[in-house]
C-alpha cells in the first residue's frame, strides 16, 4: 500500500507539472509518461534490496553485498513515509495516551528506516563516491524536514507530555520512567513547544544546516582525496621500512609504481612527520593536512562555518536560549558552558606551561645537531621524537616492531574476555555480507553460557572514499521489549596496508586509539536495556567508557603475551616496557593543548555572538587571547573540524573528552588500587554493571557514583598527564594486574 501511494504521488506530481496549459495530445503523452515513471518507482521499491527485512543467520544480518546507490533515494523516501505513517497511526488512536499506546509505540517505528540509515552510513563514513554524494546532498535537506515533522508534530508531543507529567503517578519502572523523560526532552529541546512561524523557521533552518553539514564534510573528504604526495626513493630518509613499503603499495595501488604515497589523512601524515628528515617536505605535508577545507577554493569551508554558527544562533533563540552552547548542555553531565570551561581553563595553564618545556628541550636537540631553525608546528613531532630517544632512550619506531595490528586485535578479545566474559569467534568467510574485502566478521558469545551476543565487524584499512580517523558505528542495537534482538557494532580504522605478506605495524598511539574504539563497540555489546532510546548516550559520559579501556593496553596481561616482535616472535623486552611506562606522560604538553585548543576554539565559537564573524580571523584571535603556543595548532582546525560543523555530535561538546577523561583518570585509578589489578574481579563486575551495561538508562552521574563510590575529582587526571597536582608531588599511578 505505502508503495502504491509513492508511486502515485510522484505520477501525480509529474503530470501536474508537465500538463499545465498544454494540448490535450501532449497532456495524454505527458501522463503516460508519469504513469512510465510511476511503474519505474514502484518497481525499485518493490525489489530493494535496502528496504528489506534482515534475513540470514545472528537474527538477521544486513544485506551489505546488495548495496546499490541507485536503490537508496528510492529506500529513503519509501522508509520515511512508512515512518510517517506510523506517527500518524499513533496520534489517530483515540484512546488516551499511554506509555504503551505512545512511547512503545513511538520506540517500535522507524525500523525499516533505522535499516536503510544502517546503509546509508556506510556510504557515508566507509564508501563514499561521487553518486552517493550526489543522493546526500539530494536528500539532506528532506531527511531534515522528515526529522521535524515528527518533532514538531503537536498531536504527537501532546501525547508524549501526557505520558511525560504522568509519569509520576503511573506504574512505570524506572527504565520505563527514564526513557518517557529523554524523549519529552528530545522533543522539547527541537522545537516541539513553538508554534506559527517560530515553528517553521525551526523546521527551515534544520533543513538549511543539513545541507551545510553536508556539503561540509564533502569539502574535507575532497581535500583529503586531492593532496597526496608521491616521492622519489631519495626522499624517504628517516622513514621507518615499514612505512616505505606500505607507500609503495599505496602508490602502486594509485597508479604510481615505483614511488611512495604520502596521502593526506593522518594516519599518513602524522608518522611521516615524526620521521622524515626532509624538513621542507614535513613543512608540505603538514601544510596539507591543516589546510584542509581552507585552500580559498571551491572546496573552503569558512563561509559554511559562519553560516552554520548564525543559524544554531537563531534556532536556539527561537528556544529562549542565550547562546547555541547552554542549549546544548542542559542534558550533559557538564549542565552548562560554565562547568565545561572551568574544567579546561584548569587545566590549560599547566599544559601550556609543559609545551614550553618540551620545545626548549626539541630546539635544544635542533641546535646541538647544528639545524639552525627555530621549532615550527611541523617540526614538532619530529624533534620530539628526538627527545623521547634522548630522554628516554625510546625509540617509537623500536616500540611498532611489537604493535602488530593482528595481534593487538587479539589482545583486545582477551580483554574483553576477562572482563566481560565475552568470547571472539570468527565467523565462516561468506556467511556474513560485508560491504568491502577489507572488512571481516566475528560473533560475539558468552564463554560461560554460549550465548550469543551480537557481532562485531572490523574494517581496519584507509582506501579511497572512506573518512580519515577511527570510529565505532552500531548497525543493530540490543532491545528486548519486542523479543530480544542482539547487537550488531562495527570498528573502523584507516591503517595504511602493509606490504603484501607483511604484518601491520602500528604506533603506540593508534594502538590506543584502536583500543579505544573497541571500548565503544564493547559498550554496544554490553548493553542489557529493555528499549532503543536507552541506547543513546551522554556525549561527556560516553568518551569515558572508551578512553577506560585504552588503559588495559598497558597491563602486563597484554604487554606479556600479545606484544612480540613481529620478525622473530620474541616478547617485548622489559627493558623496553620500562621505557615506555617511563615515558608515559611524555609529550602530554603537545597531546593536551593541542586538543583543549580546539574544544576551547569549539565552546568559544558557540558562546559568541556569530553575527558578521569570521571563522578564521576567530580562530586566530581566539587562540591568541588564550595564549597559544606558536609550535603547535588545534588538533582540528575550524575548516576541518568535522566533530562539530560535519553535524552536532560534538559541536559545543568536544569538551566531553576531557570531561570523560577525569571520570577515566579516576576509574583507572579504582583497579590501580585493587588488590587485582586492572583484572580485579570485584572491580570489573561494578564496571560492567554500573558503566556499560545500562547504558543510558542511569543518570551518568549517579552510575559512575554507584561504581566509585563518590564523585569522580580532577586530580586523578592532573596525576595521570604528569601535570603539578597543588599539595602533591607529580608522580603517576603505577600499572598493576
Amino acid at each position: 500500500m505505502r508503495q502504491t501511494m509513492i508511486a502515485l504521488s510522484v505520477a501525480a506530481a509529474l503530470a501536474a507539472a508537465a500538463g499545465c496549459g498544454k494540448e490535450a495530445g501532449q497532456a495524454q503523452s505527458t501522463q503516460e509518461q508519469a504513469t512510465k515513471a510511476a511503474e519505474t518507482e514502484t518497481a525499485a521499491v518493490a525489489g530493494n534490496p535496502l528496504l528489506a527485512e534482515w534475513t540470514g543467520p545472528y537474527g538477521g544480518v544486513p544485506a551489505f553485498d546488495k548495496m546499490q546507490v541507485a536503490d537508496l533515494k528510492p529506500a529513503l523516501e519509501k522508509a520515511m513515509a512508512d515512518n510517517l505513517a506510523e506517527i500518524d497511526a499513533i496520534t489517530a488512536n483515540p484512546m488516551g495516551p499511554t506509555f504503551e499506546n505512545t512511547i512503545a509505540a513511538l520506540e517500535r517505528s522507524g525500523s525499516e528506516l533505522d535499516r536503510v540509515f544502517a546503509y546509508y552510513g556506510i556510504w557515508s563514513s566507509n564508501n563514499s563516491s561521487p553518486e552517493f554524494r550526489k543522493v546526500q546532498q539530494e536528500m539532506a535537506p528532506k531527511l531534515a524536514n522528515f526529522k521535524s515533522k515528527i518533532t514538531q508534530n503537536g498531536e504527537l508531543f501532546q501525547r508524549v507530555k501526557a505520558v511525560y507529567d504522568a509519569r509520576n503517578d503511573s506504574d512505570l519502572d524506572s527504565e520505563q520512567k527514564r526513557v518517557v523523560e529523554l524523549i519529552y526532552n528530545e522533543f522539547a529541546n527541537n522545537g516541539a513547544t513553538l508554534k506559527g512561524e517560530a515553528k517553521k523557521r525551526y523546521a527551515k533552518i534544520n533543513q538549511r544546516l543539513a545541507e551545510l553539514y553536508t556539503d561540509f564534510a564533502n569539502n574535507v573528504l575532497a581535500d583529503e582525496e586531492g593532496y597526496d604526495i608521491f616521492l622519489n626513493e631519495d626522499q624517504l630518509g628517516g622513514l621507518p621500512e615499514s612505512f616505505v613499503d606500505a607507500a609503495a603499495a599505496l602508490a602502486e595501488e594509485k597508479g604510481e609504481k615505483g614511488k611512495y604515497a604520502i596521502t593526506n589523512t593522518r594516519s599518513s601524515m602524522d608518522p611521516f612527520l615524526t620521521y622524515s628528515d626532509n624538513r621542507e617536505l614535513r613543512e608540505q605535508v603538514w601544510n596539507n593536512y591543516y589546510s584542509r577545507g581552507d585552500n580559498g577554493d571551491e572546496h573552503d569551508n569558512n563561509a559554511i562555518i559562519a553560516e552554520i554558527l548564525k543559524l544554531r544562533d537563531e534556532r536556539v533563540g527561537l528556544l529562549d536560549f542565550d547562546n547555541y552552547a547552554q542549549w546544548r548542555l542542559q542534558d550533559r553531565m557538564a549542565k552548562n558552558p560554565e562547568n565545561a570551561m572551568e574544567l579546561m581553563e584548569a587545566v590549560w595553564p599547566a599544559a601550556v606551561a609543559r609545551v614550553k618545556e618540551e620545545v626548549a628541550d626539541m630546539q635544544a636537540v635542533a641546535d646541538e645537531e647544528g639545524a639552525d631553525i627555530t621549532i615550527e608546528p611541523w617540526d614538532y613531532r619530529y624533534y620530539a621524537e628526538k627527545v623521547r630517544k634522548a630522554k628516554y632512550d625510546l625509540n617509537s619506531d623500536e616500540v611498532k616492531q611489537y604493535l602488530q595490528l593482528d595481534k593487538l586485535r587479539e589482545a583486545m578479545f582477551y580483554v574483553a574476555g576477562e572482563l566481560f566474559n565475552f568470547e571472539f569467534t570468527p565467523v565462516e568467510e561468506g556467511s556474513v555480507p560485508v560491504f568491502h574485502e577489507d572488512v571481516k566478521v566475528w560473533e560475539v558469545t558468552d564463554k560461560t553460557s554460549g550465548e550469543h551476543i551480537g557481532l562485531w565487524y572490523l574494517d581496519p584499512f584507509a582506501r579511497s572514499g572512506k573518512r580519515s580517523g577511527a570510529w565505532a558505528t552500531m548497525y543493530r542495537d540490543h532491545t528486548t521489549f519486542d523479543g530480544k534482538k542482539t547487537v550488531l557494532a562495527s570498528n573502523n580504522s584507516n591503517f595504511i596496508k602493509s606490504a603484501p605478506g607483511e604484518p601491520v605495524l602500528v604506533s603506540w598511539d593508534d594502538a590506543s586509539t584502536f583500543f579505544h574504539e573497541f571500548g565503544h563497540a564493547l559498550h554496544f555489546l554490553a548493553s542489557n536495556v529493555t528499549y532503543p532510546t536507552l541506547n543513546g548516550g551522554v556525549r561527556d559520559y560516553t568518551e569515558f567508557q572508551s578512553q577506560l579501556l585504552e588503559r588495559w593496553l598497558s597491563t602486563d596481561a597484554v604487554i606479556d603475551n600479545y606484544l612480540v616482535h613481529y620478525k622473530t616472535g620474541e616478547p617485548i623486552p622489559e627493558a623496553l616496557v620500562a621505557k615506555i611506562k617511563k615515558a608515559a606522560t611524555f609529550n602530554q604538553g603537545f597531546a593536551t593543548t593541542e586538543y583543549l585548543a580546539s574544544a576551547l576554539v569549539d565552546m568559544k565559537y558557540h558562546t559568541a555572538d556569530p553575527e558578521n564573524i569570521d571563522p578564521d580571523a576567530f580562530e586566530r584571535e581566539t587562540l591568541e587571547g588564550l595564549g597559544m603556543p606558536d609550535e603547535l595548532v588545534m588538533r582540528h582546525r575550524s575548516p576541518h573540524f568535522g566533530h562539530i560543523f560535519s553535524g552536532e555530535g560534538y559541536s559545543a561538546g568536544y569538551y566531553g573528552y576531557m570531561w570523560a577523561d577525569v571520570l577515566t583518570s579516576d576509574a583507572a585509578e579504582a583497579f590501580a588500587e585493587a588488590d587485582g589489578g586492572f583484572y580485579d574481579e570485584e572491580v570489573a563486575g561494578k564496571l560492567v554493571k554500573y558503566l556499560f551495561a545500562p547504558r543510558n538508562a542511569i543518570d551518568p552521574a549517579d552510575a559512575y557514583r554507584a561504581f566509585r563510590g563518590r564523585d569522580a575529582e580532577i586530580d586523578a587526571l592532573m596525576r595521570d598527564r604528569g601535570f603539578p597536582v597543588p599539595g602533591e608531588k607529580t608522580d603517576t599511578v603505577a600499572v598493576k594486574d
